[in-house]
């Protein structure tokens, strides 16, 4: 005769895919989840600072005549144009470096030069969310141009070199770059943003010299 197998041992097949059902069902969950999220980033955050350089676009508009030494936190500075990366490509530079203000579009450090000024012109964005103005700048090569309208003149600056530091090297933002016991005597741009990819570990920085001034006309 069998011996009958006890109650809890006869459900546990039962209770073990129930078991695997939910975890699956959780799995499946979590991952939509985890999509989202990741879509909201690289399209989402993007759909803000398009909204937000329309505005600075028609600030900049508005206002494009007289050359400014200062300029408030989170307002527009400059178009930066770079015909490497397409003939499209286009940013509103926003006064300041902060979370908020890079959500917009490429920041200017305050502390450093202003577009043209003798000294160094300093812009941080990023390169993976927020529009991602600065995921392609790993592409410019020596003598590329960066285009910098201000509204006083357009600048047009030669890429020198690329680098990758620590993101406490700090000396890359000095007014000679990499230099911060010289005095500069010549129109410098800085370019930063994360290195590698989806990550804060180093920092990719992008030089030039000012190459050609020309002066808005009234």
């Amino acid at each position: 005769m069998a011996i009958p197998w006890p109650r809890d041992i006869r459900e546990y097949p039962e209770r073990m895919r129930a078991t695997l059902r939910a975890v699956g069902e959780t799995s499946i969950t979590a991952g939509l989840i985890l999509m989202l999220f990741c879509a909201y980033l690289l399209w989402g955050t993007g759909a803000y600072t398009q909204s937000q350089q329309l505005l600075l676009k028609r600030e900049l508009e508005r206002e494009n005549a007289g050359k400014l030494d200062r300029i408030e936190l989170g307002r527009a500075v400059a178009l930066l144009r770079i015909p490497k990366l397409g003939r499209d490509y286009q940013y509103a530079v926003v006064e300041g470096v902060g979370a908020e203000q890079l959500k917009k579009g490429p920041g200017h450090y305050p502390d450093s030069a202003m577009p043209g000024q003798t000294g160094n012109f300093v812009l941080s964005g990023h390169r993976t969310t927020y529009a991602a103005p600065f995921r392609e700048i790993d592409e410019l090569e020596r003598d590329d141009e960066i285009v910098v309208e201000a509204r006083e003149a357009r600048y047009t600056y030669r890429v020198t070199s690329q680098d990758i530091v620590r993101p406490d090297e700090i000396e890359v933002l000095a007014p000679v770059p990499g230099k911060p016991d010289i005095r500069p005597i010549r129109a410098f741009i800085t370019l930063s943003t994360c290195h590698p990819e989806y990550s804060a570990a180093e920092r990719l920085i992008v030089y030039g010299v000012l190459k050609e001034t020309e002066p808005r006309k009234e």
